[in-house]
């Protein structure tokens, strides 16, 4: 049963938190909207490859990280590696762009500031782009990053993934739980950053945030996801992980905008995961839209959010065994 929360009620429950907007922020977010209020729903099919990464490449370059590339699993990524960072630890970073855009080297910036917050090494595959290589493409290439890393002998594994990088992340958590008995021994928790859980599209946020969202439209997105199902069922839950039995998955926390038509695949999400026993919680902060947290170091909500993430990644990987650190800052 697919279950739709009261999006407007949300708030007194124990598994969700809102993050009040600051002064500093608001007036930073207006001064945002304006900027891109011409592009939205602009972003459609290859083209918008280029315009995408580009706006990916602009998040600030955190400091003391070394990036690498490299094949793991048979898939091209990146390496993002804090200079300190945990032993037999590694972050799986699930970039997003709608399943159609986005590069694993646009996104290196904004996952070394996650794995530094995480005080673990990131690797960040380059999976196979629809509408080239539609499903079952991508989650395929995900399962073989990170059985690849199990390969290289990782024995802590945090997923984490952004927008359509979080719909994998959590469809991999999916997989994995049905697949074998020892295929999720070495996850950890995951977070995802605004996931699309249902790619039927039937959250309510898609009208209630049709106006706030500055950059998404319900026929952009229908077309982006159109290219990447090409046909397969958009209800079937290795596509939308909000159909899934969430009983038995790691623990996890959720970042999404309240201002995002995103809002209530994170929202019904976390309310499924919880009922299923998880230990989950999604953190919305009011007046941040989609990919918020690419503001790292301009915006304070992006600064918090990021804390948070390195906190619980940090947590995880410390309640499991040898956490002992590989490298040490000078």
């Amino acid at each position: 049963m697919r279950a739709e929360t009261r999006e407007n009620t949300f708030t007194t429950e124990t598994w969700s938190v809102i993050h009040a907007l600051s002064p500093e922020d608001s007036a930073a977010m207006t001064t945002l909207r304006s900027g891109i209020a011409a592009m939205k729903g602009k972003l459609e099919g290859v083209s918008a490859r280029g315009p995408f990464n580009g706006i990916m490449e602009r998040v600030a370059v955190p400091g003391g990280v070394t990036f690498e590339a490299d094949t793991v699993g048979d898939i091209y990524g990146w390496w993002a590696k804090p200079a300190q960072a945990i032993k037999g630890a590694a972050i799986l970073h699930l970039h997003g762009g709608w399943f159609n855009w986005g590069t694993a080297q646009a996104f290196r910036n904004l996952v070394g500031h996650i794995a530094t917050a995480g005080g673990s090494d990131a690797f960040i595959p380059d999976y196979r782009l629809a509408p080239e290589h539609p499903f079952p493409a991508a989650p395929e290439d995900v399962r073989a990053t990170y059985f690849g890393l199990i390969e290289r002998g990782f024995t802590k594994v945090a997923v984490t993934g952004d927008s359509a990088g979080g719909n994998l992340a959590l469809g991999l958590l999916g997989f994995l739980k049905t697949s074998s008995a020892s295929a999720m021994s070495a996850i950890v928790g995951s977070v995802a950053l605004s996931p699309i859980t249902d790619l039927s599209l039937t959250g309510r946020s898609w009208l209630t945030r049709a106006v706030a969202d500055p950059y998404f439209t319900q026929p952009q997105v229908t077309e982006l996801v159109r290219s990447y199902l090409n046909g397969h069922d958009a209800f079937d839950p290795l596509a939308s992980p909000l159909n899934a039995d969430l009983a038995g998955f790691p623990p996890l926390r959720v970042h999404v905008g309240d201002d995002e038509v995103l809002l209530g695949d994170s929202v019904r999400f976390v309310e499924q995961a919880v009922a299923a026993g998880v230990d989950a919680r999604v953190d919305v902060w009011e007046g941040m839209v989609h990919g918020f947290l690419g503001a790292v170091g301009r915006l304070e909500a992006a600064t918090e959010s990021l804390n948070l993430i390195g906190k619980f990644l940090a947590e995880r990987f410390a309640a499991a065994p040898s956490s002992e650190r590989q490298r040490v800052n000078a």
